[in-house]
């Protein structure tokens, strides 16, 4: 009776850690999704909040900081017209690191072309404050069968 009672106990003081990661896993999401259109709206003033000073973009064509990131939207240089995204995976570490992984087809406007590309898009978060901040929003080009697995 007294290791049920035990194991009673441990279950209830592992509860409130799973519903926090399950919360976070659906606030990390929503902001993922808020991004992909703030992208597709050139909303650069939501997304310099979003993306940390010191965060990094990993492209196709290669890699740079959110400076660069945020001229490329503003200008269009690189227009993130439409991510059809297929699925979400998250990974919460801690109370203020989180990895989500999407499955994207991208349609977007690059030198004077619409091309859609399918992707996954590896996004790193760290929540400083009250705000949830992208650390690192990194393209792999994949095929069109390829599965995240959860």
């Amino acid at each position: 009776m007294r290791v049920i009672v035990i194991g009673f106990f441990l279950a209830l003081l592992s509860a409130p850690s799973f519903s926090q990661s399950a919360g976070i896993d659906e606030e990390i999401k929503e902001l993922s999704k808020q991004k992909w259109q703030w992208m597709a709206d050139k909303n650069v003033d939501k997304l310099a909040t979003l993306f940390h000073d010191k965060s990094k973009f990993v492209h196709m064509s290669g890699s740079w900081k959110k400076d660069r990131e945020l001229e490329i939207i503003k200008t269009g240089s690189i227009w993130y017209k439409n991510a059809d995204v297929h699925d979400v995976a998250v990974e919460v570490f801690g109370d203020d690191t989180v990895v989500l992984w999407n499955r994207i087809t991208l349609t977007a406007h690059v030198r004077g072309n619409d091309v859609t590309t399918e992707f996954t898009v590896t996004e790193f978060y760290q929540k400083e404050g009250n705000d949830w901040k992208l650390l690192d929003l990194t393209f792999s080009s994949v095929r069109d069968t390829h599965e995240i697995e959860h």
